[in-house]
């Protein structure tokens, strides 16, 4: 039985400079638990805003980034019920902790692989899925026929969210960044797409070609975020999920921080009972709080039949930051995955 572990530790937060790869001591597994051989690590934006400290949900201390994991199973606790057993497949899901070669989370968090998935694939499923979904479903109450635009279509969340959208019978608009971004979206089967330009506000109006607009779902924030949300059809709603404006270097530029922050979009709820258009907004980390919402929502997300994620990013475990650097710049398509050589 493996002895110990290799993580990511950084000794507090403040910048991404400070991630080191470390070896770590295993200590015994908890009861209501299950041990997994890591072989993949999805990453998410939440982890570069945790390592620069401008996520509110960042741990005190030391801690390891990353929410999700797919893997082997290598250890069930004693008296845990579960389906799960040693050798099974799976991912999941924690609250930081990810970027580790084995971890130890609660059974419920973890979902057995769809056969025909890589680990990378795994790996890449958890939190998009989570967030698309919850988003769609929950907060934007999401309808057959209904126009739903999606911010950042060809990213980890927004793609998932395309394809949810439309599985649900609803009319998906992606915006992306680049021309290319668009032909990797036509390829996925998406032609209602827009490539984000000067002037965004005549580029949706032309899109929508006089057809209301439900739905929004935005990780971008900014002047963007303030014109779609003007586009919104009456009882239409505005749901954000995170500001990747705010994205940092290795360390926060504060003063930019600080003017983003200042210039950021400000709703008034009096206008919102004259337009009747509402905005919502959620953290994803607080699911962990709430069990049952967790697990139901998980289990959409599996239930759904998905195809496999796209994974347009693979690094070795030991180039996490190289990994990270791809996924800041905004130039990723689809997921940014580390494996663990076996």
């Amino acid at each position: 039985m493996e002895q110990t572990r290799h993580v990511w530790r950084t000794h507090k937060a403040g910048a991404i400079s400070n991630l080191r790869l470390l070896e770590e001591p295993l200590s015994s597994l908890a009861s209501g638990q299950v041990r997994v051989a890591v072989k993949s690590v999805g990453l998410n934006f939440a982890d570069i805003f945790a390592l620069t400290g401008l996520y509110s949900a960042t741990p005190e201390g030391s801690f390891i980034p990353g929410l999700e994991f797919a893997g082997v199973v290598s250890e069930v606790a004693a008296d845990t019920p579960t389906d799960l057993k040693v050798g099974d497949r799976v991912y999941g899901c924690t609250r930081f902790g990810g970027y580790a070669s084995v971890i130890d989370v609660p059974v419920q968090h973890c979902r057995k692989i769809p056969d025909a998935w890589s680990f990378a694939e795994g790996a890449a499923f958890p939190a998009q899925s989570l967030t698309a979904y919850y988003a769609l479903t929950n907060l934007a109450a999401v309808k057959p026929g209904q126009q739903v635009l999606i911010q950042s279509a060809a990213g980890g969340v927004g793609l998932q969210a395309m394809r949810m959208a439309e599985q649900m019978g609803a009319i998906p608009i992606g915006t992306v960044s680049s021309e290319k971004k668009r032909d990797f979206l036509a390829a996925q089967g998406f032609s209602d797409v827009i490539v984000r330009g000067e002037h965004f506000a005549d580029q949706l109006k032309l899109q929508l070609g006089g057809q209301p607009l439900h739905a929004i779902l935005d990780g971008i924030g900014g002047k963007l975020q303030q014109q779609c949300f003007a586009a919104l059809a009456p009882t239409g709603r505005l749901v954000v999920f995170g500001a990747a404006e705010f994205t940092p270097g290795d360390k926060p530029n504060w003063l930019k921080a600080a003017w983003l922050y200042l210039k950021r979009p400000r709703y008034d709820v009096m206008d919102m009972i004259s337009t009747n258009k509402s905005v919502l907004a959620f953290n994803l980390i607080w699911l962990w709080q709430e069990q049952a919402l967790f697990d139901e929502l998980l289990s959409g997300c599996a239930n759904l039949n998905l195809p496999a994620p796209h994974v347009g990013h693979e690094y070795d475990f030991a180039r996490a930051h190289d990994a990270i650097e791809c996924l800041r710049s905004g130039n990723s398509i689809g997921k940014v995955v580390l494996n663990i050589p076996s």
